[in-house]
């Protein structure tokens, strides 16, 4: 085994972790909320795929930049720009659905299935 073919993850490792310790760091030193820093991340994914920078990020740290929430905004970029060159204005209304409907679906199967597997309790 040489060192090229680990290099790859170790760089999805490096990007995905620090993607997580800055938002660990805004938990811990701000006063913002996880579901507010969380819809950041996705907002951010959106920006920096809709003017081009996060293409090489993904190029570069593949699943590391392609997993967090930053790439789920990536991904929506990308389908809703796919859709408008392919149908037009109507593209921006279907192009996000299309693009997150494989990761949509399999959250929530999957979330379905645990909670038919386990024994959820009301909280008092």
């Amino acid at each position: 085994m040489n060192i090229q073919s680990i290099l790859p993850y170790l760089y999805a490792f490096l990007i995905g972790g620090a993607l997580c310790v800055i938002a660990q760091i805004l938990i811990d030193k701000t006063k913002l909320t996880p579901a507010r820093i969380l819809v950041a991340y996705v907002v951010i994914g959106v920006f920096l795929g809709a003017v081009g920078i996060y293409q090489p990020l993904v190029d570069f740290a593949g699943a590391g930049a392609t997993v967090p929430l930053t790439g789920f905004g990536y991904s929506i970029a990308r389908g809703v720009k796919k859709a408008v060159d392919e149908s037009g204005l109507l593209g921006a209304l279907t192009g996000e659905l299309t693009a997150a409907a494989g990761g949509t679906a399999a959250a929530l199967i999957f979330g379905f299935l645990a909670a038919i597997l386990s024994k959820g309790k009301p909280k008092d």
